[in-house]
């Protein structure tokens, strides 16, 4: 025996792989999310899985979750990986692919993206290291239609209506509410506050005030307001009444507001719940200028968003000298997925895309074999031929436990018909490879 030591195979924390009868479904939701994007008129982009450190830090909120690249054995001096980093999302990349191809591309652009990100936090329910992120973004000379705002929540709820997934709410509100709320109040630093207030749904009322008084400074009163600015939720325009009760007054708070009615109009024709003005969303990320979005799972949103985004005005200044503003949503498939698996609600697909195996009933047959299985290939048939010349029992077996529907027999002498046998009812009849179709 080798005296070479063993490494024991163990699962890589935060990094998921499933097996190839869970991957099959997981498969058929990347296709049903892609063509639900494409539906609408966007198209596919890929980028890099790296991008340059300083892209990734500029906008410093995430720069220490982000992954470097380090060669194991790099060369002397050779620093050039050292300045590469994993992608933390796909809103940055894609920024600077368009500052890049600005050109070459048509505006609007329409773009989604389907793509793994990585993330150095720490694993944990619905947290990962390396995920699934599908996103759509406009992105626009000088301006978004504002009416793009209300699309891509429409789009999202969309997708996710056809998926078979628990019950869900699409929060909405916009980040100029909340910032011109707080310069209304006097606040120095609005952006602050807009980052503890996210906090809100894991921390409390009481973290948030803590948070509010001890390390930003604010008055009794103000945190008051805020507090009660973060409370406001409702599924139609009710919610903007709400909000100028409150008695705070500046310029970017109405501008907002009316942002923020719009899109609720809208949307008003969704199911009624599905969609609501939300007022204690913020979402931390810095580059969010107005309108965002967060949705979570109705029985446990404490589970994390399953689907987030919002306006931002010139993510891709950092590359070029115009001005390209966007709107996008990502839904993490990757959190919604891991989820159902874990609770056992996602139900198994195949192992294998076979429809069809052609049996080997001896090594002289098996030229016939092959020739077969090229013939159903030719005609759309995911087909393959089995590995040896055995039993045939033992070659019904293997179709079985990899649930192929279809076992195909070659004659086991010239002049003999084919035969199929029909895995699911057991029933086996004469076929010929030319002309043969798939029961319905």
């Amino acid at each position: 025996m080798s005296d070479q030591r063993i490494v024991r195979p163990t699962p890589i924390s935060g990094f998921p792989e499933w097996l190839p009868e869970i991957r099959y479904v997981e498969r058929r939701w990347l296709d049903h999310i892609r063509t639900g994007f494409e539906r609408y008129g966007f198209a596919s982009v890929e980028t890099p899985s790296v991008e340059n450190l300083d892209v990734l830090m500029a906008k410093g909120e995430t720069s220490q979750e982000v992954y470097t690249l380090h060669r194991l054995q790099a060369d002397a001096g050779d620093d050039t990986d050292a300045r590469l980093g994993l992608h933390f999302d796909l809103t940055v990349p894609i920024a600077r692919y368009v500052a890049q191809h600005f050109n070459e591309l048509v505006f609007p652009f329409k773009r989604y993206q389907i793509q793994r990100v990585w993330r150095g936090e720490r694993p944990q329910e619905g947290r990962y290291r390396e995920f699934t992120q599908c996103d759509i973004d406009v992105i626009n000379v000088d301006q978004v239609p504002l009416h793009f705002d209300a699309e891509l929540p429409r789009i999202a709820h969309e997708v996710l209506s056809g998926l078979d997934i628990p019950a869900w709410t699409l929060s909405i509100n916009n980040r100029k509410v909340l910032q011109g709320c707080y310069e209304g109040l006097g606040i120095g630093d609005p952006l602050a506050v807009i980052r503890a207030v996210d906090k809100l749904h894991k921390i409390g009322d009481d973290g948030v005030r803590d948070i509010l008084t001890e390390d930003i400074g604010l008055t009794e009163e103000q945190v008051k307001v805020c507090l009660e600015l973060a409370r406001i939720k409702g599924s139609d325009t009710s919610v903007i009444d709400e909000v100028r009760r409150l008695g705070v007054h500046s310029d970017l708070l109405a501008q907002g507001l009316d942002e923020l009615a719009f899109v609720l109009d809208s949307l008003s024709d969704l199911p009624p719940g599905s969609v609501v003005a939300d007022l204690s969303i913020a979402r931390g990320l810095d580059y969010y200028t107005g309108t965002v979005y967060e949705a979570a799972f109705d029985d446990d949103p404490g589970y994390g968003s399953i689907c987030a985004g919002g306006r931002y005005e010139d993510l891709a200044g950092q590359f070029i000298r115009r001005n390209l503003p966007g709107v996008g949503i990502s839904i993490g498939l990757t959190r919604i997925f891991a989820k159902l698996v874990a609770e056992g609600r996602i139900q198994r697909g195949r192992s294998c895309p076979t429809d069809v195996l052609v049996a080997v009933p001896g090594v002289e047959r098996r030229a016939e074999a092959l020739r077969t299985a090229a013939l159903l290939r030719g005609r759309g048939f995911n087909t393959e031929v089995f590995h040896q010349a055995a039993r045939i029992g033992k070659q019904i077996q293997y179709a079985s436990r990899k649930g192929i529907p279809f076992v195909w027999f070659p004659p086991f002498e010239d002049g003999r018909a084919h035969e199929i046998k029909d895995m699911a009812t057991g029933e086996q009849s004469d076929a010929d490879p030319a002309t043969w179709t798939r029961p319905s």
